[in-house]
């Protein structure tokens, strides 16, 4: 399958690369195909995921929170999307399921414009899951035949990782990030990543290899896991990123194996 990267798709790389790093390598390790699929993906949820964070106005947050659910809906309806860099290449990727799987990480993502904490374990969980679970399952989908329950695992291991990293960003922004922030309760939700992780990988034939590329973010997801199990106060020091060059190889190797 052929794809042109018009000035849409560029735009959507270009705000990966500035906004969400990680991803953006595990792309480019993709073949060109799939990246055309990605990120226009991965972009969305970039947007979606800063826009409670742009303004301190919860209002205004909302707006551009409803704005993207706006688009999701003129998508549902048939009726394309309006002219966006991100939204009309989105456009032409997702069928019903996905739009209501975006429509809840939307949904999830509001609890942002208020800066709440989580009420519980299974608060935090259930955002953990309708974040990033949907967005693997979304991005898996568009490219290949998937088992649901296999990529939730992987995504909810991923979103854990991602969600540590962040951690001194958002305690610096004033938020209370866990719902208990004592070493043994991270130690706890590293292990259950890892849980997760290890039972996605069990089941590995349940993803397609037309859909391997939506796993490669998953390259650094184990090593951090690990480091915050062992190591729970490093999450609150930002001390948990794998060595530049280490990681690099690391993603190399799980792009050429196939094995996520």
């Amino acid at each position: 399958m052929g794809v042109s990267f018009d000035n849409n798709l560029v735009a959507c790389a270009d705000m990966v690369r500035r906004g969400d790093p990680s991803r953006f390598q595990a792309t480019m390790a993709a073949p060109v195909a799939a990246r055309g699929v990605l990120f226009p993906i991965y972009a969305f949820n970039i947007e979606v995921a800063r826009a409670p964070w742009v303004t301190q106005e919860p209002l205004i947050a909302e707006m551009r929170l409803q704005w993207w659910r706006d688009v999701l809906e003129q998508i549902r309806s048939g009726g394309g999307a309006r002219a966006h860099e991100v939204a009309t290449p989105l456009s032409g990727l997702l069928d019903a399921e996905a739009i209501t799987q975006l429509d809840a990480l939307i949904a999830a993502r509001r609890r942002d414009t208020q800066r709440a904490p989580f009420e519980d374990d299974a608060d935090f969980s259930s955002y953990i899951a309708a974040t990033s679970g949907n967005l693997m399952l979304v991005a898996a989908r568009a490219l290949g035949p998937v088992r649901e329950d296999v990529v939730r695992d992987a995504g909810f291991a991923l979103g854990l990782a991602n969600w540590f990293r962040a951690i001194p960003r958002l305690e610096a922004a004033g938020c209370k990030p866990l719902p208990d922030g004592r070493p043994e309760a991270v130690r706890g939700w590293a292990r259950e990543g890892l849980r997760c992780l290890a039972q996605a990988r069990v089941s590995r034939a349940g993803v397609s290899r037309a859909a391997f590329p939506a796993m490669l973010p998953l390259w650094e997801a184990a090593p951090i896991l690990r480091r915050a199990a062992d190591q729970p106060k490093l999450v609150a020091e930002g001390g948990l990123e794998p060595a530049p060059a280490r990681s690099r190889a690391m993603l190399m190797l799980r792009a050429i194996s196939g094995r996520w």
